[in-house]
């Protein structure tokens, strides 16, 4: 099931961006780019993607920035040293020339180059780790809301699609009873027919061949075996918890039944049932795709 979110945040020089992002998938497939160089942060990720995704192909990206020129700044004593002592022996050669300097302000001496620094501070990264770790489940429920919004709209279109199963299933048996007379009839003329041409041939050995073929064009089994399919996925449905791979199974066994419909129809408007019936359950297995 497709879905998408993201945060920001920020702790001390710091700042992060979450994106998070899902497409349909058989199984749980999870990409997740993050900074290595924040300990243990994909393992602790990957945990918690596992327990909060059962299904879809997940996509999970982390930007972190640091502002530059953090921290407090700091005399560096020995350029310092080095700027003094080459003002003083500035002062004292334009003594000996007969030239007169203003004095050296404090002001003047901080702006030389290399005098002061910025003093950097260690980066706590553990605790970089645990702040983002904490504001990850804030961001996993953003991203499961609107993946529940889409299930609740998805719902409602399985939903439509499983009646209308119910309903050609419905039609389906109707066809199979009205032309199991017309079956009939049509095994005992065949039966006449044979048995005015063949004289070695046992009539009870006919009749249990024509009686095979008759068992072998019912579709009663897979009429209830779909109505069956169709009340046991709505069950499926109804639940609340990770059902997706379970109707996947399901799809496939809807499929069965109504390709063994279509075999045994020997009618046209059995056939075009079956038919319509494939049509509407491709339709449900595109859609179990989206379903976690």
């Amino acid at each position: 099931m497709t879905g998408f979110a993201t945060a920001s945040g920020a702790l001390g020089p710091h700042s992060w961006t979450w994106e998070m992002r899902a497409v349909n998938g058989k199984g749980l497939d999870l990409r997740i780019r993050v900074p290595d160089w924040v300990p243990g942060l994909e393992a602790a990720l990957r945990k918690l993607l596992g327990a909060g995704v059962a299904r879809g192909n997940v996509a999970l990206g982390l930007r972190i920035t640091r502002e530059e020129g953090c921290g407090s700044l700091a005399v560096n004593a020995q350029q310092l040293r080095i700027v003094l002592e080459a003002l003083g022996q500035i002062e004292t050669a334009a003594m000996d020339a007969g030239v007169s300097l203003a004095p050296s302000k404090a002001s003047d001496i901080v702006t030389m180059r290399g005098v002061l620094d910025h003093a950097v501070t260690d980066d706590d990264n553990d605790a970089l780790a645990a702040a983002l770790l904490a504001e990850f489940p804030t961001l996993l429920a953003d991203f499961n809301a609107m993946r529940a919004s889409e299930g609740a709209s998805l719902l409602i279109v399985m939903s439509d699609q499983l009646d209308k199963i119910e309903a050609l299933t419905a039609q389906a048996s109707e066809s199979a009873h009205a032309r199991a007379s017309e079956m009939a009839t049509n095994l005992r003329r065949n039966l006449a027919r044979v048995l005015e041409n063949t004289d070695a041939v046992e009539e009870d050995r006919i009749a249990q061949e024509l009686a095979l073929i008759a068992v072998k064009a019912d579709v009663t089994e897979e009429i209830d075996r779909l109505g069956a399919h169709v009340g046991a996925a709505r069950d499926l449905l109804a639940q609340d918890e990770p059902v997706g791979r379970k109707l996947d199974f399901l799809m496939q066994e809807f499929n069965r039944e109504a390709n063994t419909l279509c075999a045994k129809a020997q009618s046209t408007e059995l056939t075009q049932i079956g038919l319509a019936l494939k049509a509407v359950i491709d339709q449900l297995r595109e859609q179990v795709q989206n379903v976690e």
